[in-house]
């Protein structure tokens, strides 16, 4: 398993380095961020979860709208370390920056999801490795009709993974009333036929502290980085588009035993 660690971060710093490394004409823009969070694995049997989570996503810090995101889904857990997971997400992104993704108005985004998760100890250190494939459809502003028709919704393919790391500051492990470091890199890349030169899609670094309130009630708030690769290029010169988002990430997560 220290492997897996050793290649989780290689993989996630290989891949986000070419795209704002090699880059000489491109178009930076800059953003600070505020993302407000709630998710929940809500239990339905000894291995059987659902899960529900809703992000405010912030510009300005507070000030202004940059996405809203309502995800719900399934979670299995297969093996005491390993879980499989799917579900669906609805995105919504709004005009923000100076040279915004949304630059034709606020627009909708469906997507389904599938993802492994592996969970791991390195001494202290609690880590979690998280890859998820996602089905992206999205819609031109004010696109309505079935998923399937291609000049409403735009069809993209996404794969994404995500090395979580938590260390108890108290003790050997983190119980009640006590805090912890937090920290997690995710990777973000396109594939299919239509991806050509933006591969590359946007990388996450956030960093951090937690409280546990209880087993089942955390908080949690990370610096948070966030570098992203605009599908289409700037209009007017053809450059690509460089988001650099810096900014924080507050999340509560509160689970619920609906069924043992």
């Amino acid at each position: 398993m220290k492997f897996c660690f050793f290649i989780g971060m290689m993989a996630a710093c290989l891949a986000a380095r070419p795209a704002a490394a090699q880059q000489v004409n491109r178009i930076d823009d800059f953003n600070r961020i505020g993302w407000f969070v709630y998710e929940g694995d809500h239990q339905l049997g000894p291995r059987l979860t659902i899960h529900t989570e809703y992000q405010v996503r912030r510009t300005g810090f507070v000030t202004d709208w940059q996405q809203s995101l309502l995800r719900g889904g399934v979670g299995y857990q297969v093996l005491p370390r390993l879980k499989l997971g799917g579900g669906y997400t609805y995105l919504t992104t709004h005009p923000y920056g100076t040279h915004p993704v949304a630059d034709a108005g606020t627009y909708p985004e469906q997507r389904f999801y599938e993802d492994v998760s592996l969970s791991d100890t390195l001494g202290r250190f609690g880590l979690v490795h998280r890859v998820r494939l996602e089905q992206r459809y999205i819609g031109v502003p004010g696109a309505s009709g079935s998923l399937g028709n291609s000049a409403v919704w735009q069809r993209q393919n996404r794969i994404r993974y995500q090395l979580a790391v938590e260390v108890p500051l108290q003790g050997s492990v983190v119980d009640n009333g006590e805090w912890y470091f937090t920290a997690f890199d995710e990777v973000f890349l396109n594939f299919g036929r239509d991806i050509t030169t933006n591969v590359f899609n946007q990388n996450r670094v956030g960093a951090g502290i937690g409280y546990q309130f209880q087993d089942n009630f955390r908080v949690e708030l990370q610096v948070l980085n966030q570098i992203l690769q605009h599908y289409d290029p700037d209009p007017a010169t053809k450059f690509p588009v460089y988001e650099f988002n810096n900014g924080f990430r507050l999340a509560v997560s509160y689970d619920l035993t609906l069924m043992k």
